[in-house]
């Protein structure tokens, strides 16, 4: 993922979502490309249409504060867009760190007893790349379907874009595979050189063409509460809120939980999945001592 290919890219294709109409220009003559103009932007954003187009080709090293602002702005950037924006500005800067390895991420015993505890709601432990590092119950056997493919860790992305079971899992799998790009390429914004989330978005764009074009559109997301409805093997159907809670002392991770309307249809799926993944853990568990 190259910074400077990153930067044109997201601004052009920003650039090219906005007609005259609607941010109050008046458009004059036929347009050979969708959207804004280069100097209808540098205008928007009080620049110099020169300068604009060395911000567009790559070149933040430098940018002010109030340059980053004035083109969202200009762009009518939503918050997930203003952030990326700002987190590829600061990759852009020469001091920016060498390509790297992460660190290998380690569950504290803590969290794992704060998920255990955790005895009503699926509930699990991700970091940026969504790999999905720990679970309760519930989490695990809400998420059986992942669990099939022996690769570990259990990868969100990987599953939605490459498991033959992911478009039947999800409610909507075509709303699942946009979300999940979307939140990548957010966090290839803000961690650039990281070497795994590097080779994950190679993995994908060479096996999944839908990864590609979705990759391509440079769209971003903060994923922190919404609805995800899903389709069970066992249970069935159910419609789930969800909350991303960042874990302050693990930096890059966040507790994901799921809870259900009280009374709802999706509540009573619940306790039926509580009572299905504690009969799968005492068959693990009988499956144990016969080895032993």
């Amino acid at each position: 993922m190259d910074a400077k290919s990153e930067i044109q890219e997201f601004l052009t294709s920003r650039r090219a979502k906005l007609t005259p109409d609607e941010v109050g220009l008046t458009s004059y003559g036929p347009r050979r490309v969708p959207g804004l103009r280069r100097e209808e932007v540098a205008v928007l954003a009080g620049v110099s249409v020169p300068y604009y187009t060395r911000l567009e080709r790559g070149n933040l090293s430098g940018v002010s504060e109030s340059v980053l602002e004035a083109l969202a702005r200009a762009l009518q950037l939503d918050e997930a867009e203003r952030a990326h924006l700002f987190d590829l500005a600061r990759a852009a800067q020469p001091t920016a760190p060498a390509r790297r390895r992460p660190r290998k991420e380690r569950i504290r015993p803590s969290v794992q007893h704060m998920l255990d505890a955790i005895t009503g709601a699926p509930a699990a432990v991700l970091n940026g790349r969504l790999d999905m590092l720990a679970t309760n119950q519930l989490a695990r056997g809400l998420y059986s379907e992942m669990y099939v493919d022996p690769v570990r860790p259990v990868n969100h992305a990987r599953f939605v874009f490459l498991s033959p079971r992911a478009p039947n899992f999800y409610g909507s799998w075509e709303r699942a595979a946009d979300d999940t790009v979307a939140i990548l390429r957010t966090e290839a914004g803000r961690d650039p050189y990281d070497r795994d989330l590097s080779d994950l978005v190679g993995e994908l764009s060479t096996r999944s063409e839908t990864f590609r074009t979705r990759w391509a559109a440079h769209n971003v997301r903060i994923h922190r509460t919404g609805t995800k409805a899903f389709h069970h093997p066992v249970i069935g159907d159910l419609t789930l809120t969800y909350e991303m809670l960042e874990l302050s002392a693990d930096s890059g991770l966040a507790v994901l939980t799921y809870t259900a309307e009280p009374g709802s249809k999706s509540a009573e799926a619940l306790d039926l999945l509580a009572s299905w993944t504690a009969t799968l853990d005492e068959a693990e568990a009988a499956e144990t001592l016969e080895r032993a």
